[in-house]
C-alpha cells in the first residue's frame, strides 16, 4: 500500500506516516510539502492507493490543491485533513471530489478507521458534518432547511436496490453484499449495473460520492430491507 502525504508541516508528516503504518503490514508513505511536490510526487508514483491533503498549503490558496489533484489525478482517492472542520469547508470539499475530510484534532484511532473506511471505497465525514446544523436533519447533506434529497423512485431504483447502493457507500464488495442480501452474484452486478446508470456515473467511487451529494445514506437506505424485493 502506498500513501502520500501532502502537508507544510514535517511533525504533522511524521505523525501521519506513524498512523499511516497501522493499516497495513507495509506501508508506504510519501511525503510532499506543496501542493506541487504534492502533484510531481502522485506523477511519478501511479500506484499511490491515497492522497492526505491539507487545504492550507503555501503554494495554493483554499480548495485549490484539491482541484488540481481532481484535475490531473481523477482517479485517486482524496482525503482533505485540516485544521478547519466548519460544516460548510466539509460539504464544499465533498462537492469537490474528496472522499473524505478529517479534522486534524481527531482522535489517533479514528483517523486510521477513517482512512480505512476511504480506502474500502466509502466516505468518511466528521461527526459534526453531519449532525444537525442550521436547520438541516443528519444525512441531508448539501440541502438546506425545507429541502430534501430525491428518494429511490425519483431515481428507478428499487428498494433492494437501494439497499445494494448502502452496502456499496460502506464499502463492501459484491461478494460481502451477497451474503448480506442473500443474492447470486450475478443479480448484485444487475442492481449496481442499475445503481451506475440511475445516478450518472461509471465507477461505485463515483456512486458513493453521487449519492452523499444526493443526501443519501446508508443507514436510511438500508432500512427498507425487510421489505426489499429480491
Amino acid at each position: 500500500m502506498k500513501i502520500l502525504v501532502v502537508d507544510d508541516h514535517p511533525l504533522v508528516r511524521d505523525a501521519m506516516a506513524q498512523l499511516l503504518g497501522q493499516l497495513a503490514d507495509s506501508v508506504t508513505v510519501l511525503e510532499g510539502s506543496d501542493c506541487a511536490s504534492g502533484l510531481s510526487l502522485a506523477q511519478a508514483h501511479p500506484d499511490i492507493d491515497l492522497v492526505v491533503l491539507d487545504l492550507n498549503l503555501p503554494d495554493t490558496h483554499g480548495f485549490d490543491a484539491l482541484d488540481r489533484f481532481r484535475h490531473d489525478h481523477p482517479m485517486l482517492p482524496v482525503v482533505i485533513l485540516s485544521m478547519l472542520r466548519d460544516r460548510q469547508t466539509v460539504l464544499q470539499a465533498i462537492k469537490r471530489g474528496a472522499m473524505g475530510f478529517i479534522p486534524k484534532v481527531t482522535a489517533k484511532g479514528v483517523i486510521v478507521s477513517a482512512t480505512r473506511l476511504v480506502l474500502s471505497g466509502a466516505v468518511y465525514l466528521p461527526p459534526e458534518a453531519i449532525a444537525e446544523a442550521d436547520g438541516g436533519a443528519p444525512g441531508t447533506l448539501g440541502f438546506g432547511a425545507g429541502e430534501s434529497g430525491p428518494s429511490l423512485s425519483d431515481l428507478r431504483l428499487t428498494a433492494r436496490q437501494g439497499q445494494v447502493l448502502a452496502l456499496v457507500m460502506q464499502g463492501k464488495s459484491n461478494k460481502e453484499i451477497c451474503r448480506k442480501l442473500g443474492l447470486a452474484e450475478r443479480t448484485v452486478k444487475v442492481h449496481v449495473t442499475a445503481i451506475l446508470t440511475a445516478l450518472r456515473v461509471s465507477t461505485r467511487t463515483q456512486a458513493v460520492i453521487a449519492a452523499t451529494h444526493l443526501g443519501l445514506s446508508a443507514e436510511t437506505l438500508l432500512g427498507g430491507e425487510a421489505e426489499a424485493d429480491a
